[in-house]
C-alpha cells in the first residue's frame, strides 16, 4: 500500500465528541461544527461525522479530508 503525501500530512484516525473537538483544534468552533453537522446531507460532511447511540463524533482524518474536497471546489 503506498501512502500518497497528501494522506502523510493528515492527522490520526481518531473520533472525537462534539463538545470536546476545540480541545483537539481551534477551528471550526462547537457552534460551528454543529452548523456542519446540521446541514451535513447538503454540505459534503455527511462522511465527517458518526452517530454511535445518541452521540455524534467527528472522524478527525475524515472531517480535514471533506475540508479540502470543499477548497478544491471552490478553486
Amino acid at each position: 500500500m503506498t501512502v500518497t503525501t497528501e494522506q502523510q500530512n493528515l492527522p490520526t484516525n481518531r473520533l472525537i465528541p462534539v463538545p470536546q473537538w476545540n480541545d483537539y483544534h481551534p477551528w471550526p468552533p462547537i457552534g460551528g461544527l454543529r452548523h456542519l453537522i446540521f446541514h451535513e446531507k447538503t454540505n459534503g460532511f455527511k462522511s465527517a461525522f458518526k452517530r454511535v447511540g445518541g452521540r455524534v463524533l467527528v472522524d478527525e482524518s475524515e472531517f480535514f479530508v471533506c475540508v479540502e474536497r470543499q477548497n478544491k471546489e471552490v478553486a
